[in-house]
């Protein structure tokens, strides 16, 4: 196990798991809708259980954003998230992009998936995230909705240009948004006039690991940031169902390394320093 005093010294590192199964990705919406979930394999049990191991083998503990579905149907999970001593914080009820909702079905999302998650947990929920950082300059008045429903932060947002979201403008580091929310922006490393991509998820699998943690430490180095890095449990499951039928980039972006996964998790935990959100930008 590695010691924090390994650490001393080093920027905090924010580590974050978006909880969700590997039929809930918004790339497979069309092949696998909401209706088929319930009759579709379950693997987040275990999924869970890997990444909670994990992150104990190196003393880390990190904010988990969860689905109110997942809460509803599985608080085992749930509890085992609580028990370990990481951070609860909501990804809505059924990772429903927030640019498809309007103010009061977002509202609405907000108040169902942190109901579940509290109950369940016996904990309040203060962080949001929203489903494939879907918030973007026509939802203005998601902020709005999280002060008034009782979130303290939001960590919605990817500053760069992506096929699926971004916002390219929007800082790189935590800023106040609409109605005084804090949000924190997934990590970017800026380099000739644009932002790139170095926070997880899909990137984490496509570029070689060294490149990465490069990445991440200049951002920690030279822009003396915290990173803001993600997973999802089942990236660290290549034995997961396929998608035949959906579309061929999104199966490739899917399935990318998908076997690589815990071996570079293991030296990214024991490269850099982590903590859980509130840990890192105390509320």
């Amino acid at each position: 196990m590695n010691s924090l005093a390994n650490h001393a010294g080093e920027v905090m590192n924010a580590f974050t798991v978006d909880v969700e199964d590997w039929f809930q990705v918004s790339a497979f919406e069309q092949q696998l809708p909401r209706s088929t979930w319930a009759q579709l394999p379950v693997r987040l049990e275990a999924n869970v259980e890997k990444l909670l191991q994990l992150l104990q083998q190196h003393a880390v503990c990190a904010t988990f954003f969860t689905l109110g579905w997942v809460a509803q149907r599985y608080p085992a999970v749930v509890r085992a998230i609580v028990h370990a001593g990481h951070e609860l914080a909501s990804h809505g009820y059924d990772h429903r992009r927030v640019s498809t909702l309007d103010a009061a079905q977002f509202r609405a999302d907000l108040d169902r998936a942190r109901g579940l998650l509290e109950d369940v947990s016996g904990q309040r929920v203060r962080g949001y995230r929203a489903p494939t950082f879907s918030f973007n300059d026509q939802t203005p008045w998601a902020y709005d909705a999280l002060a008034e429903t009782g979130h303290c932060y939001s960590s919605s947002v990817a500053p760069l240009r992506h096929d699926a979201y971004g916002q390219p403008d929007a800082p790189r580091a935590a800023y106040r948004a609409a109605a005084g929310m804090l949000e924190i922006p997934v990590s970017t490393v800026r380099l000739a006039g644009r932002n790139f991509p170095c926070a997880g998820g899909g990137f984490f699998r496509l570029y070689p690991y060294a490149l990465f943690r490069w990445g991440l430490r200049r951002i920690n180095q030279h822009d003396r940031l915290p990173g803001m890095f993600y997973i999802h449990p089942w990236e660290l499951d290549p034995g997961q169902p396929e998608v035949p039928d959906a579309p061929t980039l999104a199966r490739w972006r899917h399935r990318l390394n998908l076997g690589r996964v815990e071996a570079r998790l293991q030296r990214l935990l024991g490269d850099f320093r982590w903590g859980r959100i509130d840990a890192v930008y105390p509320l």
